[in-house]
């Protein structure tokens, strides 16, 4: 990243890099299994769940489609799994990680718009926006359904280039959990790509992906931007390594 590069708006995940849901997405998803006949205990059910966690950040339906082979089945999974996640988040919630609220106030005072992205659909997000009372907090959210496709693909991140007037991707900086968020990322071709270590995915499987640095939380989002440091360097990305 150049140390004079200013940047206009922050494309940030929401679970996993903003949002603590706990076990809701496996839990849905093996409910989501379980309605097309892929039972837990067994060899299938194994598979499909490590493969799942393998590419969390991926849109759902993508994600059933790979595994099902049958776009109709991936649908009705699809479907299955926003059901069933809608009604565990109802009732038991999600939290803010700390320190995520505070980071995106940040940035906003600093100036940057604000997307917060997510691969569930749009109720699902608008109910954990409503929940944590975060729907005034972004300029922007945005899921599949409005960009055409999920992550790994750039749509997201270059519809809020479009609905936000962004003059230049390269001055939007990417921040998620996930090597989905990061390829995404790349392939827009935003000027900073970060990976956080509050989710999914380990630094060597960030940095593998393409991120230009990896942060404990989003909480070090304001700072290392600040620091203009290279990719790893730093006292943050220290920090970061020492976390794996």
């Amino acid at each position: 990243m150049s140390q004079d590069r200013s940047f206009s708006l922050a494309v940030i995940d929401m679970a996993g890099t903003t949002v603590n849901e706990g076990a809701l997405q496996e839990q849905a998803f093996a409910r989501a299994l379980a309605a097309h006949g892929v039972l837990a205990g067994t060899d299938a059910f194994a598979a499909m769940t490590a493969q799942a966690r393998r590419t969390m950040g991926t849109s759902k339906e993508l994600v059933f489609r790979h595994l099902f082979g049958d776009a109709l089945t991936a649908a009705d999974a699809n479907r299955t799994f926003e059901a069933a996640y809608d009604s565990l988040l109802e009732r038991h919630g999600v939290e803010p990680i700390p320190g995520a609220e505070a980071a995106i106030l940040d940035l906003r005072e600093r100036g940057l718009k604000i997307c917060l992205a997510t691969g569930f659909g749009r109720h699902t997000q608008n109910m954990i926006l409503e929940s944590l009372g975060w729907m005034g907090l972004a300029d922007l959210s945005l899921c599949p359904s409005d960009a055409g496709r999920g992550r790994p693909y750039p749509d997201i991140i270059l519809t809020a280039v479009l609905a936000l007037d962004i003059e230049d991707v390269r001055s939007v900086v990417v921040a998620g959990d996930t090597t989905s968020d990061v390829l995404a990322g790349r392939r827009a071709g935003a000027g900073a790509v970060v990976g956080v270590l509050t989710g999914a995915h380990s630094e060597a499987e960030l940095q593998l992906a393409g991120a230009d640095v990896v942060l404990p939380s989003m909480c070090h989002l304001p700072q290392w931007l600040d620091s203009g440091s290279p990719a790893g360097s730093g006292e943050i990305g220290a920090e970061a390594a020492a976390r794996h």
